[in-house]
């Protein structure tokens, strides 16, 4: 639990872009760490991007937050960093035409090696860290493998935007709300090549049954490709229920969980994931630390389809393999 006496810092990374945006008043308005508990926000930004960020800040201190006792909009990592309780790390290298994957994560790598190397030396000990921007899970990996003097288990991945996705894709399937299903997850990367799994899913206690052929045909390509639907649909990539999921993510780390939800975590080797992959698994929080909930009987197809996603997690860290400490 947070401790309502002290102030939280919060450094949000891509703070001008629209999930940064979206997220910050959430964290302004005591979604995340309570209606009592003070936050100092840090946005931080690159050099040309600092004029929004300030607009944003603006914004902030318009809303007159009664939580907010400071704003500061940065480019330094070592003022953003220090001090930090809680990162949300959004700001990352988008895709752009002609860039190939490899690039993409090769780009990425020396934006989250430098974040990870500045909240090893200067962030709080017992900072919690969620990566957002894409590709999340090896993004998380990098930072992480930079920051050798943080105990790996501070370093998430956003993965619950997935889960919520399968929530609500489940319950519009059936004529209910999300909050009657319970055990619910997630395996694999924040990717195309996740797996949603609904095989101990429960409503009100009782196991959920789906058609066979909604499941496998609809229901895991349509949650695992959301993303992608929704670009097409709006033209723009989401945002407020990136957020959303963001602050999700975070205030159940630091609050805890009865119910299953999906973080990526770094993996203990739990159901043949390799040591070390940033993977989502189900998990619950207790005490301020995610665990994976331990003792689930697997079918060939849900190793099947985990082994695929985490096979993609190991190409994209041998990607970056010259890269990490």
């Amino acid at each position: 639990m947070v401790d309502t006496q002290s102030t939280q810092r919060v450094t949000v990374t891509g703070a001008a872009g629209n999930i940064g945006y979206a997220l910050l008043f959430r964290i302004a308005s005591g979604d995340v760490f309570g209606a009592d508990v003070p936050v100092d926000l840090v946005l931080l930004e690159i050099e040309p991007a600092l004029p929004a960020a300030r607009g944003v800040a603006m914004e902030l201190a318009d809303s007159a937050f009664p939580l907010v006792r400071s704003i500061t909009v940065t480019a330094d990592l070592e003022e953003a960093f220090t001090g930090t309780t809680a990162a949300f790390l959004v700001g990352s290298r988008p895709r752009t035409k002609g860039m190939e994957r490899a690039d993409l994560l090769n780009a990425n790598a020396e934006i989250f090696s430098a974040q990870g190397k500045a909240l090893n030396q200067f962030a709080a000990r017992d900072v919690k860290v969620l990566v957002v921007g894409n590709p999340a899970n090896t993004n998380a990996l990098i930072a992480s493998r930079n920051a050798p003097d943080l105990d790996p288990q501070q370093f998430t991945a956003l993965m619950r935007l997935d889960h919520n996705r399968a929530l609500s894709q489940l319950a519009q399937h059936q004529g209910a709300q999300s909050v009657e299903y319970s055990q619910v997850a997630v395996w694999g990367n924040h990717s195309a090549s996740q797996f949603p799994d609904l095989t101990f899913a429960q409503r009100g206690g009782a196991p959920v049954e789906v058609e066979t052929s909604w499941y496998t045909e609809e229901f895991i390509p349509r949650v695992a490709k959301r993303g992608a639907e929704i670009i097409e649909v709006r033209g723009a990539s989401s945002a407020a229920s990136a957020a959303s999921a963001a602050v999700d993510h975070m205030h159940d780390w630091v609050h805890g969980t009865q119910d299953w939800r999906t973080a990526a975590v770094v993996s203990d080797g739990s159901y043949g994931v390799e040591e070390g992959l940033v993977c989502g698994f189900p998990t619950v929080a207790r005490d301020g630390r995610w665990h994976i909930v331990q003792g689930l009987e697997l079918s060939e197809f849900q190793q099947e389809r985990i082994a695929a996603s985490v096979a993609e997690l190991q190409a994209e860290r041998d990607a970056v393999a010259h890269l990490l400490p």
